[in-house]
């Protein structure tokens, strides 16, 4: 509450004035700048949570994929068997490590990329329904999921073979081992993406 007093040096009126003055708060201009002032700190703010929740959200992605990779080498090794990791398959946003029916040099027909079923989990069920040898697969992995807004960016198939070698598609059998610059595999949200590197001795980074 502002008291206006008479002063004693500068006279009544004088003092009033300025007293007044200083008791008469905010514009309304001021109100509009400074709620306008607070929106835009607010949107921005807005705008970097969600940037920031994308971020955390791929880099979840991006290791549950760089875990499957490290998982499938491992099985090849422990198994002795080659297998594959293998992207939206069966479905969009789905991957899945898959044991090679066949041989590198000789695969099966149900090996192949463009047999969609091979990554069905009713046909081929987790776990096998048996370990014998003579009816692979046996060591398919369960179906994964990317989580609700992530997509698949740069994907291809991955073989990983029992010494750990990782090999690519390169239009003929046995794939050729990736090269040794690697290649990059990625998780979208939007307009944020989060990349791996796979090696060809079978090495996974996130980056």
């Amino acid at each position: 509450m502002c008291i206006q007093r008479p002063d004693r040096w500068f006279g009544y009126r004088e003092r009033t004035h300025r007293t007044a003055a200083a008791c008469a708060g905010f514009t309304l201009v001021d109100v509009l700048v400074t709620v306008a002032i607070i929106g835009v700190l607010a949107a921005v703010a807005v705008v970097m949570l969600a940037n920031s929740l994308a971020s955390m959200q791929l880099g979840i992605a991006a290791g549950s994929v760089a875990r499957e990779l490290r998982s499938a080498r491992m099985t090849a090794a422990s198994m002795n068997q080659p297998v594959r990791v293998r992207f939206n398959c069966p479905s969009a946003g789905e991957y899945r490590t898959v044991e090679l029916i066949g041989t590198p040099g000789t695969p099966d027909a149900r090996d192949s990329d463009g047999d969609a079923t091979r990554c069905s989990g009713t046909t081929y069920p987790y776990p096998a329904a048996d370990q014998n040898p003579l009816t692979r697969p046996n060591n398919d992995g369960p179906i994964r999921r990317l989580p609700t807004g992530l997509t698949f960016g740069a994907v291809q198939t991955i073989e990983f073979w029992p010494n750990g070698s990782a090999h690519i598609n390169g239009g003929g059998n046995p794939w050729p081992s990736i090269p040794v610059a690697g290649i990059t595999l990625s998780v979208v949200k939007g307009t944020t993406t989060k990349s791996m590197v796979v090696n060809g001795l079978g090495k996974i980074g996130v980056r």
